[in-house]
C-alpha cells in the first residue's frame, strides 16, 4: 500500500478538493436555471434531515477507525488493522440499512410533518439510499486514512462529483416537465448514483489492498484473538460515541435551523413558495460559494486526525505545534483572498453564478466570518485527534443554542426576514471558531504571531480596493471582461503582498508545484 506524508496526503486531497469543488459548481450553477430557487430549496430542504442520520452512522466511526488503524499500523499488526475495519465495516452497515428502511417507511411523515413544505416527498425518498451507500463508503475512507494513504478518498470523491454532475443534470431536466418536486426530486437520484459510484471506487481500492497485502493468521473461535474483538469493538465506540456526539449536535442545529428558517419566515408574514425559495438561495446558492475555499481545510482536518494521533502517542509536542501551526496558517492565507472577492464583488458573482444577483446581499453579509469557517475545521480535527471531543461537543452546543435562539427571535420579524437568519448563522460561526481557538489554546499551550493577522489583513485590503477598482471604474465597457479581470488582478496582488511580507514563502510555492507535479504523475 502507499502511504503518505502529512503534506502529501493534504495535497493528495486538495487536489481533489479543488477539482470537486470547481466542477460541483457546474451543476450548482445550472440547477438554479433549470429548477429555479423553489425547485433549489425542495432540493435542499431534506439534506438536513439526511445529515443528522449519516451523523449517527458516519460521525465518529470513520475517525474512530483512521485512529485505531493507525496506531495498529504502526505497530506493524496488520491482522488487528483488519479486525477493527470488519467490525467497523459489519457496525456501519447494518446501522445504516435500518436507518434507511425507516427514513424510507416514515418518509410521508417526514416530509409532511418535519420538513415544512409537503412537496418534498419524492426528494426525500430518493434521497435514503444515500444512508446506506454514504454509512458503509465512510468505513472504507477511514481505513485508508489511517494508513495513510488518501489516493482512494481522493479519488472516490472526484469520481462521485462527476457522475453527480451528469446524473443531476439529466435527471432534473427530464422530470421538469412533470413539476418542481420532480425535478427535484431528479436531481436528488443524481446524487444518489453519484454517491453509489464512490463507494464502487472505495470498494475496488480495498479489494486491490487485500490482494497486495499479505493475509494475516486467523483467530480461532474462543480464542484471545475473539476476546480482542469484543474489546477493541468497545473501544470503537467509546472513540466514536464523543465524536459523533459533538457532530450530532451541529447536525441537528442544522435541521432545526432549516425548519426554525420556514417557520419564521412565514411568521413574518413570507409565503410558503417564497420561503422555500429564500432559503434554498441561502443553503444552495450562498453557502456554497462560502464553502468553496474549505477543500484545503478539509484537507487539512483530514490528514490532522492521523498525523497529530500519531505524533501525541510518540510524546511529541513540538510535531503537534508545528503540524498545528502549518494547518491554521494555511487556512488563514489560502483563504483570505477568496474572502475578499466574495465581499468586493458579490453582485456579479451571484449573477455570472447563478443569474440571481438579487441573493449578493447575503453573500456580502456571510463574506467577513468565511475566515472563521476555515479556521474552524483544523481546530475541531485538533480537538478531535487529542482525544477530547467533549471540548468541541461543548462549543458546539454552545454555539448552536445561540444560533436557533436568534433566527426565532430575528427572522420571525418582517424587517429581517431571511437576513435575520444569516445573523444568527455568522454568530454561530464566530462563537464556536473562538470557543475552539480556546480550548486548543488550553490545552497545548498554543500561540499563533498575531502579526501574522495583520499582514494578511493589510494584503486582502490592497488587494480588495485594487479588485474594487478595476470591475468598478468602466474603463471596458463588457462587464465580464471586468469582473475576470477584477479577480485576477486582485488574487495576484494578494499573492505578491503575500510574498513581500513573508506570509508565503519562494521555496514553499516551488516546493507546492513540485509536489503537486509528482501527485500528478
Amino acid at each position: 500500500m502507499t502511504k503518505q506524508s502529512f503534506i502529501k496526503g493534504t495535497l493528495i486531497l486538495l487536489a481533489a478538493g479543488v477539482i470537486n469543488r470547481i466542477l460541483g459548481f457546474i451543476p450548482r450553477m445550472a440547477l438554479p436555471r433549470i429548477i429555479g430557487p423553489e425547485g433549489v430549496g425542495l432540493y435542499q430542504m431534506g439534506y438536513p434531515f439526511m445529515i443528522v442520520i449519516l451523523t449517527l452512522i458516519t460521525g465518529g466511526i470513520p475517525i474512530a477507525v483512521a485512529k485505531l488503524v493507525a496506531a495498529a499500523d504502526a505497530e506493524g499488526n496488520e491482522a488487528r488493522a483488519r479486525r477493527i475495519f470488519r467490525l467497523a465495516l459489519s457496525f456501519a452497515f447494518m446501522l445504516s440499512l435500518l436507518f434507511t428502511m425507516i427514513s424510507l417507511l416514515a418518509s410521508r411523515w417526514i416530509s409532511t410533518h418535519l420538513l415544512t413544505d409537503s412537496r418534498v416527498f419524492f426528494t426525500f425518498v430518493c434521497m435514503t439510499p444515500i444512508i446506506l451507500f454514504a454509512g458503509v463508503g465512510s468505513v472504507i475512507r477511514g481505513y485508508f486514512q489511517g494508513k495513510h494513504n488518501m489516493i482512494p478518498t481522493a479519488l472516490s470523491q472526484v469520481t462521485e462529483t462527476l457522475v453527480r454532475i451528469v446524473a443531476v443534470l439529466t435527471f432534473s431536466y427530464l422530470m421538469l416537465p412533470y413539476g418542481v418536486e420532480y425535478a427535484a426530486a431528479g436531481a436528488m437520484t443524481g446524487v444518489m448514483i453519484g454517491e453509489l459510484g464512490a463507494l464502487l471506487v472505495l470498494y475496488a481500492h480495498y479489494r486491490r489492498d487485500r490482494k497486495e497485502s499479505p493475509r494475516p493468521p486467523k483467530a480461532h473461535i474462543g480464542s484471545k484473538a475473539n476476546w480482542g474483538r469484543r474489546a477493541q469493538f468497545k473501544q470503537l465506540l467509546q472513540l466514536a460515541a464523543p465524536i459523533t456526539g459533538s457532530k450530532l449536535v451541529g447536525s441537528l442545529s442544522y435541521f432545526l435551523e432549516s425548519i426554525l428558517i420556514i417557520q419564521s419566515l412565514a411568521a413574518a408574514g413570507v409565503a410558503t413558495a417564497l420561503a422555500t425559495a429564500q432559503y434554498g438561495a441561502l443553503q444552495g446558492m450562498i453557502m456554497p460559494i462560502l464553502l468553496l475555499p474549505s477543500a484545503l481545510t478539509y484537507s487539512l482536518s483530514v490528514s490532522l486526525v492521523p498525523s497529530l494521533s500519531d505524533a501525541a502517542a510518540r510524546g511529541d509536542m513540538k510535531t503537534i505545534h508545528m503540524r498545528l501551526h502549518q494547518s491554521l496558517k494555511l487556512a488563514l492565507v489560502t483563504g483570505a483572498p477568496f474572502a475578499m472577492i466574495m465581499l468586493v464583488l458579490a453582485e456579479p458573482l451571484c449573477h455570472y453564478l447563478y443569474g440571481q444577483s438579487q441573493i449578493a446581499s447575503m453573500l456580502k453579509m456571510m463574506a467577513p466570518v468565511a475566515l472563521f469557517i476555515y479556521f474552524q475545521a483544523p481546530l475541531q480535527a485538533t480537538l478531535q485527534a487529542l482525544e477530547r471531543p467533549g471540548s468541541a461537543l461543548i462549543n458546539t452546543f454552545i454555539g448552536s443554542a445561540v444560533k436557533l435562539t436568534l433566527i426565532y427571535l430575528l427572522a420571525s420579524k418582517p424587517q429581517f426576514g431571511i437576513l435575520g437568519a444569516i445573523i444568527a448563522i455568522n454568530l454561530n460561526i464566530v462563537l464556536v471558531t473562538l470557543l475552539h481557538w480556546r480550548s486548543v489554546v488550553k490545552l497545548l499551550q498554543f500561540r499563533m504571531h498575531m502579526l501574522d493577522f495583520a499582514k494578511v489583513a493589510l494584503a486582502m485590503g490592497i488587494a480588495g480596493l485594487i479588485s474594487y477598482a478595476v470591475m468598478y471604474t468602466g474603463w471596458i465597457p463588457e462587464q465580464l471582461i471586468r469582473f475576470v479581470s477584477s479577480c485576477a488582478l486582485g488574487l495576484v496582488v494578494y499573492l505578491l503582498m503575500s510574498m513581500l511580507m513573508g506570509l508565503v514563502d519562494r521555496n514553499d510555492l516551488l516546493r507546492v508545484i513540485w509536489i503537486g507535479r509528482k501527485i500528478v504523475k
